[in-house]
């Protein structure tokens, strides 16, 4: 492996060694014992549904390709997957509000666990069916233990900034530390052990099985609105009017979308962009160099997150005109450096520049998902938490069905731009999103003065 690699990796955990080792009391926040134990518990809970999650991942495309199947099956059955999680995942993910947060956790388990069994036939209808599974899980994975969280730590009367150490913790280890063990783990089952390609899927049972354990013997219920008054339809048509009365919500919902979109589309090219010749680069060892990247910026998150006087509506517009800048590197080198002929051999000039690009985007990565989450735990109303959440995924698996399906049809530079432009396009959302919450702070605060002036002379 070319020293390169190790030079990156080598830097990048030296950054976050120091970053961690190096906080003060001013990046930490001061909490109280019933807190830490709360917040262990669900990190070990979403540490361990991450495990059964990015198991998965390395080994999905190649465990379709050692059962025969081509690239455009292989393309179908990821698209299934994705317009699963648009459209059934939607449906159930939004029962969470009514019928439980905590079972629609354990719900995410079951279905996964079933989703990994499927693996196990090479037959396309089965394999289908886990795929459409998989869809539905996703979609409770990224809303029904959030909102089951912000909801207990509310009712346990925990402080509101304490919010934002839980999620910056849970996504340093889960989308981090996590991702990159899986990796090492699933490597081991695979190439060392000769276990099969299979043998991730269900290593990934086992961690969901122990998580859901965890939930069932842990846990408390909690709901959004119960009311058994409202069907699913009238759940819909309220997150819907939700999202349309309330500009801060639908600017969250479009600047998520945007950057989700922008992100799963990476996923797609980051391959073929550092190897556009068939150049040998180790897939693994730079998974787990994007992740340790992750790990990075959820690390500077924690300490961006613990200043009160720091908003996030405020850096997260500037992180994300970072991102656009680096996902339109490909497009930059590709212009300004001339590209190799020959086929195989090691990373390209280019190919270099782009994989430092590539990292300083998992790093606004990292930042974005505790800035995201703590920004949905202040506008979005808790009876319908699991509801808009999931009606935020909609566009955002739709952009990714389309593209997935013209995924060849444009060059990689056009996608790259494509997503530098969505970028760009969410950091002035971030700016609008900025100016109407001040706002609305200011509205609030004048009509909590008025109701004073109103009440003093009756208390007279």
């Amino acid at each position: 492996m070319e020293a390169f690699y190790f030079l990156v990796f080598g830097a990048l955990s030296a950054v976050v060694a120091a970053l961690e080792l190096s906080k003060t009391s001013k990046d930490r926040i001061t909490t109280s014992p019933a807190f830490n134990s709360f917040k262990n518990n669900y990190i070990l809970v979403y540490s361990l549904m991450m495990a059964g999650d990015w198991l998965q991942g390395p080994y999905v495309y190649y465990l379709y390709t050692t059962y025969g199947y081509g690239k455009g099956e292989i393309g179908h059955l990821f698209i299934a997957g994705f317009g699963s999680s648009m459209l059934f995942g939607t449906i159930v993910g939004s029962l969470a509000d009514k019928q439980g947060r905590k079972r629609a956790c354990v719900t995410y388990c079951i279905t996964y666990i079933l989703s990994c069994i499927t693996k196990h036939s090479p037959q396309y209808k089965i394999l289908m069916l886990g795929r459409i599974l998989g869809g539905i899980a996703t979609s409770l994975l990224f809303s029904a233990f959030e909102s089951w969280l912000v909801a207990e730590h509310n009712k346990r009367g925990f402080d509101q900034q304490w919010l934002s150490l839980t999620f910056s913790k849970a996504i340093f280890l889960g989308n981090g530390l996590v991702a990159i063990l899986s990796g090492l783990f699933g490597n081991v089952l695979v190439d060392t052990l000769n276990l099969g390609p299979v043998s991730p899927f269900d290593a990934a049972s086992c961690f969901l099985a122990i998580g859901m354990i965890i939930i069932l013997s842990s846990w408390t219920e909690n709901f959004g609105d119960p009311s058994e008054s409202k069907d699913l339809l009238t759940q819909f048509k309220g997150a819907a009017v939700a999202i349309a009365s309330d500009e801060k919500i639908a600017l969250l919902g479009a600047i998520q979308s945007l950057f989700e979109g922008s992100m799963y589309t990476f996923v797609f090219l980051w391959t073929p962009a550092l190897s556009p010749n068939s150049e040998e680069i180790p897939h693994g060892f730079i998974f787990a160099t994007f992740m340790l990247s992750s790990m990075l910026g959820s690390s500077l998150a924690s300490r961006l997150l613990a200043r009160s006087s720091l908003k996030v509506e405020s850096y997260m517009q500037i992180v994300f005109a970072v991102s656009a800048v680096c996902l339109c590197i490909p497009v930059f080198t590709s212009l300004l450096v001339t590209p190799a002929n020959e086929k195989g051999g090691g990373i390209s000039f280019s190919g270099c520049i782009q994989l430092l690009g590539f990292c300083a985007f998992e790093a606004c990565v990292g930042i974005f998902w505790p800035s995201i989450m703590k920004m949905r735990s202040q506008y979005i109303p808790e009876e319908a938490r699991s509801t808009i959440m999931n009606f935020f995924r909609i566009p955002l698996n739709i952009f990714v069905c389309v593209v997935l399906y013209n995924v060849d049809a444009f060059p990689i530079t056009v996608m790259f731009g494509m997503c530098s432009i969505f970028l760009f396009v969410a950091s002035v959302l971030q700016k609008r999103l900025s100016v109407v919450a001040e706002k609305s702070k200011t509205q609030d605060w004048a009509t909590h003065k008025e109701r004073e002036m109103e009440t003093a002379p009756l208390n007279a």
